[in-house]
């Protein structure tokens, strides 16, 4: 459990770099490009993500899956990996083409950073990320993104000065991303040998990885298709709005996305090797602790949601606030659904069930989205990702519910939930008591964290105290 310990905390950093950098330069940008001026960056980069998308199919989990499958074995590692390389090539070199295509011939406003975002789908021909988290190798990817991100954070202070300094801003983001991506490949050599991928061994790969590829597009419809259904049925300062509040709600979720990313390799070299019964312990522990972590921070930022955004972004963003409001409670239903799906759904190849779901809340998301993005803007869109990821987490819930222990899990919700709502009820009572809106916010927080820290102590004791105090008892002896 130290390594799975170690590597949870590798990537939570991993994940917490790349949210870090907007976060950081968030209330700067927001208040130098301004609501319309992100909400441009976010629509064009939303559209190059879709092509992205396409690029790497399903290759950042199966590849990951099928690394952890082989990684005891250093010539099958190597066979694997250059195959499923060259596929990530081939579909990405047709991707650019069809970009360029877009540019050329659909492409009337925003031309400019349209063509900035083409960088950032050329990155996926170097992303070979899923690799090193397949072998577990979390550290490595912290440090680079770490150098990559400050440099970014730098750049963006140093640069960006004025609203028409947006397409500098482009350039640094997609940028990063691709030097982000070359930087892991010097590595690569010491965990490989050089095998040439022959067409059939390239060819064995592209059904899984469709399959794998389904569940990821249809996510990515109420993940980024959003924005672009924003910009075109409402304005680019909707998008804008909803960018931001994305970003907040982004931060509680690396915790979740790290947790997951960690297990899946865990939990497939597990079933590989026949420890069904470890896996699951390993399953009910994650469980109880993400529902521990993402009720309070769920229900923290409904509380100060509103308060925290015209701080943060500036006055022009209040509407960021009541956004962040309604998508917090998306980050319960995802940090259980992450659990199942990470964990048992794909480590088990149970990839019909996963698809399943998740095309079910593409279909809820796009329904809603057409129904109530025109009247109702960026909320309209908040409201149909609730209703698409509650039902992913439910359908997925219901096919395992035989197979796992989802009544001790949902007892876990039920504990966790009592201590949340009383802590979420004192967080608003300091609204009758202080005026100073930066003064309520910060005592919100630190009465927020002290109540629910106090209500929940047994459980912080026991799996997170005890562990630390056992290991500095070890040390003294």
């Amino acid at each position: 459990m130290n390594t799975v310990k170690k590597n949870f905390l590798y990537n939570i950093l991993y994940q917490i770099l790349i949210l870090i950098m907007p976060l950081i330069t968030a209330p700067y940008v927001s208040r130098v490009i301004g609501a319309e001026g992100q909400g441009i960056f976010s629509y064009t980069y939303s559209i190059a993500q879709y092509f992205l998308l396409f690029a790497m199919l399903g290759v950042s989990n199966y590849g990951n899956r099928m690394i952890a499958k082989n990684r005891n074995n250093k010539e099958k590692l190597s066979k694997e990996f250059w195959s499923i390389y060259a596929l990530q090539m081939i579909t990405t070199f047709i991707m650019i083409c069809i970009y360029l295509i877009y540019i050329i011939f659909f492409v009337s406003q925003y031309r400019i950073y349209a063509i900035i975002q083409l960088i950032y789908i050329i990155s996926a021909l170097f992303d070979i990320s899923w690799f090193f988290f397949g072998l577990e190798k979390f550290k490595l990817t912290v440090t680079r993104n770490t150098i990559i991100k400050i440099l970014s954070v730098l750049s963006i202070f140093i640069l960006v000065k004025k609203e028409n300094d947006l397409w500098i801003y482009c350039i640094i983001m997609v940028g990063m991303t691709l030097i982000s991506q070359l930087s892991l490949w010097p590595f690569l050599k010491k965990e490989i040998i050089f095998v040439k991928p022959t067409w059939k061994d390239i060819k064995k790969h592209i059904r899984p990885n469709i399959t794998l590829f389904i569940p990821v597009i249809a996510v990515s419809i109420y993940k980024i298709m959003d924005k672009i259904m924003l910009g075109m049925l409402s304005t680019m300062i909707e998008v804008g709005y909803y960018e931001n509040a994305e970003k907040i709600i982004n931060v509680p979720l690396s915790f979740i996305t790290a947790l997951g990313t960690v297990m899946l390799p865990r939990a497939t070299n597990l079933i590989a090797t026949g420890k069904n019964e470890q896996m699951k312990i390993y399953i009910d522990k994650s469980m109880e602790f993400v529902l521990f972590a993402s009720i309070p921070l769920a229900l923290g930022l409904i509380a100060v949601g509103k308060t925290f955004a015209p701080i943060f972004f500036g006055d022009e963003f209040i509407e960021t606030g009541y956004i962040i409001q309604f998508l917090a409670v998306t980050i319960i239903f995802i940090s259980w659904a992450n659990v199942i799906r990470t964990q048992y759904l794909i480590p088990k190849e149970k990839d019909k069930i996963y698809i399943q779901s998740v095309c079910i809340g593409a279909v809820i998301n796009l329904v809603c989205n057409f129904a109530l993005i025109q009247k109702f803007g960026a909320i309209g869109a908040s409201i149909g990702t609730i209703l698409a990821e509650f039902s992913v987490m439910f359908y997925q819930t219901i096919f395992v519910k035989t197979e796992l222990l989802i009544k001790k899990y949902i007892r876990y919700l039920i504990k966790f939930l009592i201590s949340g709502i009383i802590m979420f009820l004192i967080v608003k009572l300091q609204e009758l008591y202080i005026t100073n809106k930066f003064i309520l916010l910060v005592v919100q927080v630190l009465i927020g964290v002290s109540v629910y820290c106090i209500l929940n102590i047994k459980y912080i004791y026991i799996n997170m105290l005890n562990p630390i105090l056992k290991k500095l008892k070890k040390k003294g002896e």
